[in-house]
């Protein structure tokens, strides 16, 4: 097993588990041949399920455990008493080295305190932030953070521009990507302190990174950047707010479709570029946020992910994995944050 990729699964994870899990498993698996997973679960949960989506017995090796984390666990409880459950298990055998990378659909804030205590802090990051993909009229976009820091300063932001750049070269392949910082005005003069703090030490990067400038929240649906970088606080009001709106569009059109007779029949003549607006849309295609900034590869589903939806979390994972994504940060930062900061001449490192 020396050439394959090992992947761990906290199978106990997420409002769906364990069915949704392994049904999940055993779409990627389909799709990656080189892909080996560990499933830290209840075996005699997890058996039946195995054997109802058919996953070969040279795929996967099952780790039990009894003990899982609650949706409403608090991570002071669940730190102190978790360290059997599916989820702890799965991200130390990350820690271990027994696996690449470790997906859960579980507890978000209880899976991020988890994943640092027992990864760690990467070299030259001061904190982790969740990224995300998202869509866009350009096509993908990364965001970050989401959620994991309600409060940055100009350090903090800087470091998540540089990992957001690695994250999107590595996920779509483009070797310059332009980064953005999210304010409430595009002029220079606008924002808090340390965004133009953070700013003013991306330009100073020069072609180290395509520091595109302020963006305003419009220009996260229009893909005006590759990649958006705020702090968690502003990321996670604009994250809930556009999967608000889109809920919001995809109800009122099901309503205004009810009304009459003479808007089913547009709806009908309409159907095939609303199937295709569907799948350019469908969130399931865009799940799996990741922790950057850890020592090892850590990846959470949405919690009310279907099996679709977590196999692309997997696949996230995967991709991370392969391309070495902690490594590459830490290369990068190595790369970039010894450059002075243009405004006082020290170094934000």
């Amino acid at each position: 097993m020396s050439d394959t990729l090992v992947i761990s699964i906290d199978a106990m994870g997420g409002d769906h588990a364990p069915d949704s899990i392994i049904e999940g498993v055993s779409i990627a698996l389909k799709k990656n041949e080189d892909v080996f997973f560990f499933l830290y679960g209840n075996e005699e949960k997890l058996m039946p399920l195995i054997e109802k989506y058919k996953i070969p017995a040279e795929r996967y090796k099952i780790h039990h455990t009894d003990a899982i984390i609650k949706a409403d666990d608090k991570p002071s409880h669940a730190i102190r008493s978790g360290r059997e459950s599916s989820m702890w298990k799965a991200i130390m055998s990350v820690r271990n080295g027994y696996s690449k990378a470790v997906v859960s659909a579980g507890n978000t804030v209880v899976l991020m305190a988890m994943s640092k205590i027992c990864l760690g802090t990467a070299a030259g990051i001061d904190r982790p932030a969740i990224a995300a993909i998202l869509p866009s009229l350009t096509g993908p976009i990364v965001a970050l953070d989401l959620g994991a820091n309600a409060e940055c300063n100009s350090q903090n932001l800087v470091e998540f521009a540089i990992m957001g750049d690695v994250f999107y070269r590595i996920m779509f392949k483009k070797e310059f990507p332009s980064v953005g910082l999210l304010n409430i005005g595009s002029e220079e003069t606008k924002g808090r302190e340390e965004i133009r703090e953070a700013a003013g030490v991306l330009k100073s990067f020069g072609k180290k990174i395509n520091f595109y400038g302020f963006v305003e929240g419009n220009d996260i649906g229009l893909g005006t950047t590759n990649v958006v970088v705020t702090d968690g606080f502003s990321g996670n009001v604009a994250l809930k707010t556009i999967e608000g709106t889109a809920k919001l569009i995809s109800t009122t059109l099901k309503d205004i479709i009810k009304k009459s007779v003479l808007s089913k029949i547009g709806f009908l003549l309409a159907l095939p570029g609303l199937r295709a607006l569907k799948k350019k849309m469908d969130p399931r295609m865009y799940n799996g946020a990741m922790f950057l900034g850890l020592n090892g590869i850590s990846v959470k589903s949405h919690g009310s992910a279907d099996a679709f939806a977590f196999s692309h979390a997997i696949e996230t994972a995967i991709n991370l994995a392969q391309n070495n994504l902690c490594s590459k940060i830490t290369d990068e930062l190595e790369h970039v944050m010894d450059v002075a900061d243009s405004s006082n001449g020290e170094t934000i490192a």
